[in-house]
């Protein structure tokens, strides 16, 4: 049971250093890649550069990378999860 707790937190913790990761490298790929900063909430400078399609297309971008971040961090949990419960069944 407490491997479980165990887990989850360092699933939780792993979520969110991929999701740091994540979001600096899709500032750096769209830096590089429009020439601006991106359009990021607080940053009104950015923001007021930037076109309604490239807010749109950061907003898009950005959710997409946090969903795939989210359920690959919640699938390896769940496989560690299972693989330790298996292995502790089997001593």
């Amino acid at each position: 049971m407490h491997v479980n707790l165990i887990l989850k937190l360092l699933g939780t913790a792993v979520s969110f250093g991929a999701g740091f990761a994540g979001s600096k490298i899709l500032d750096t790929v769209w830096l590089k890649a429009t020439g601006q900063k991106p359009p990021k909430p607080g940053d009104e400078e950015a923001q007021a550069e930037a076109s309604l399609r490239q807010a749109i297309g950061f907003a898009v971008a950005s959710a997409v990378v946090a969903s795939v971040i989210q359920v690959l961090t919640k699938r390896g949990t769940d496989n560690a999860i299972t693989y330790f419960k298996r292995t502790a069944d089997e001593v």
